[in-house]
């Protein structure tokens, strides 16, 4: 698939970040929206902002945790809308801490939303696009995380490291069907997912969100270049799609060099809890 216009398309995640603007570029293409969130509030106000711009927006509330109501809410979209084009699986939380850090409900919770979402995203409509022989499109957010393991993300990399296996998986199955499959990497992207992250033991010392948020804000890449990004992904059927430049960089060294890319990886770690100590002295 190389356009968009008059594909149904369905964004989970859409109340916000990367999933508002994807909404916002898709419809500029022509698009058909079809916009998932928890979030009633912000998924009104996405709504309400692409239908004053002239774009053709369905909004449906959904917990992506919760198998019956996505279960229900596939179903009132397929209903109402009809069968999706191009699906986005575009909605994440983040989690920073170590594994000794991380509860069992905070495994459930990131597990749920970042891999489970993705999942039953699939379920519920890949095989209705394999049934109607049209081909189409099935875009999975990922993470730059997926390339390299962090202690300070290790619950979030791993959600986002097996998004990036079903991805591949997912593409050499579907090929036969005409239906691409993009994981999308995007790397340190400012988003309000930095403000709303949990963070468990290192990670929650004061004075660290604000240093992770201001990190975020002094790269200043926004999630609009994320959205014109998958844009150009799904026109060239990319399979792994790296967005920011240190995601490709990542990317590259991961494959070419992953020895000194561990060495770095634990460096950075460290100098990153020493700027977290530093940050408790008054």
């Amino acid at each position: 698939m190389t356009a968009f216009r008059d594909k149904n398309v369905l964004i989970t995640g859409a109340a916000s970040g990367i999933g508002r603007l994807m909404a916002s570029r898709i419809g500029a293409e022509g698009g058909n929206l079809i916009l998932w969130d928890v979030n009633r509030a912000g998924l009104d106000e996405t709504k309400a902002e692409l239908e004053a711009a002239g774009r053709k927006v369905h909004a449906y509330t959904c917990n992506l945790t919760d198998r019956r109501a996505i279960a229900e809410a596939a179903a009132q979209t397929l209903r109402e809308c009809g069968p999706v084009d191009v699906l986005v699986n575009n909605a994440g939380v983040g989690l920073g801490g170590g594994f000794l850090d991380t509860t069992l409900e905070d495994w459930n919770w990131i597990v749920g939303i970042n891999l489970r979402g993705v999942i039953h995203g699939c379920h519920f409509f890949v095989p209705k696009m394999v049934e109607r022989r049209q081909g189409g499109h099935v875009v999975n957010v990922a993470s730059a995380a997926a390339f390299i393991a962090t202690e300070a993300l290790a619950a979030y990399s791993t959600t986002k490291f097996a998004v990036l296996g079903l991805s591949e998986a997912l593409r050499d199955e579907l090929a036969p069907h005409r239906i691409g499959v993009t994981a999308i990497c995007p790397g340190i992207i400012n988003t309000p997912i930095t403000g709303s992250a949990r963070l468990r033991g290192k990670a929650a010392t004061p004075g660290a969100r604000e240093q992770m948020v201001a990190f975020y804000q002094k790269r200043n890449y926004g999630p609009e270049r994320v959205a014109e990004g998958i844009v150009k992904a799904v026109a060239r059927n990319a399979a792994v799609a790296p967005i920011s430049p240190k995601a490709w960089v990542m990317y590259l060294m991961k494959r070419t060099v992953p020895g000194f890319t561990a060495w770095l990886n634990r460096r950075m770690a460290e100098r990153m809890q020493r700027q977290l100590e530093a940050s408790k002295t008054p």
